[in-house]
């Protein structure tokens, strides 16, 4: 049986495009505030910073997660 399609277009496409947009969406609002907290307590700016970099690095994890997830479904 063959990969699913819908229209021509693969379902692990419209996945791995699904989480590439829900990645960008969480680094952007991790940013967000992150930039909004260092503008209030600048002097906060490295415990800020340590948290951003790890709620950008789960947010990308996920969206490798939907790239892997494309794959499987692609091959499946």
């Amino acid at each position: 049986m063959g990969a699913l399609t819908l229209g021509g277009i693969g379902l692990g496409a419209i996945g791995f495009g699904l989480g590439a947009i829900g990645a960008g969406i969480g680094v952007g609002l991790a940013g967000l505030g992150a930039t909004q907290a260092v503008a209030r307590q600048p002097e906060m700016y490295s415990r800020i910073f340590t948290v951003f970099i790890m709620a950008a690095a789960m947010a990308e994890a996920l969206g490798l997660l939907g790239f892997v997830l494309a794959f499987i479904a692609m091959a499946a």
